[in-house]
């Protein structure tokens, strides 16, 4: 325990953590650009997820509805976790503290196995899957499942900085 403890602390006084809670700016425009990215992301893994789950698109197949969002989704992914990780080792052991936090980053964990299960199992043979609404019940859960994941995480992380209490490293 002692080592997370050890690796929070060295997170929250680095010098790139310290620039960033000090700076009057610098966390504020972290902080908008990770929800800018979290909007985009969420946004377009909503549209395939309700393609999966026979309520939008259906005109196209879901392979290709992925095929053209997906890009775009993982750059949004990518910009939200990177400044997400800026924003958490500016307050590492007061957000290590906080229960919403605590639940997103679970959440994250299963939103991440639900997709490796898609992926691996369930989605594999998804480009014979064809238009319209023949979808096999586990791919529309999947859907649903990621949907509800997403929504819950957007609600932890924006619930975060409502109920942060400050706490005494080191």
């Amino acid at each position: 325990m002692n080592t997370i403890i050890d690796l929070l602390n060295w997170l929250n006084d680095s010098q790139l953590a310290v620039l960033i809670s000090e700076n009057d700016y610098l966390f504020p425009w972290i902080e908008s650009i990770h929800v800018l990215a979290i909007t985009i992301f969420f946004g377009s893994l909503a549209l395939v997820d309700l393609r999966l789950m026979g309520l939008a698109f259906l005109e196209k197949t879901i392979y290709r509805v992925s095929e053209a969002i997906l890009p775009l989704t993982w750059i949004a992914f990518g910009i939200a976790l990177i400044t997400g990780s800026l924003l958490f080792i500016s307050k590492a052991i007061t957000y290590s503290h906080n229960a919403f936090f605590l639940a997103k980053m679970c959440l994250l964990i299963c939103a991440g196995i639900n997709m490796m299960i898609f992926q691996k199992i369930t989605g594999r043979d998804m480009a014979d899957w064809g238009v319209g609404n023949h979808i096999p019940l586990s791919a529309r859960l999947a859907g649903l499942i990621s949907l509800l994941l997403w929504i819950s995480i957007i609600i932890c992380g924006r619930w975060i900085g409502f109920t942060l209490t400050p706490t005494m490293g080191s």
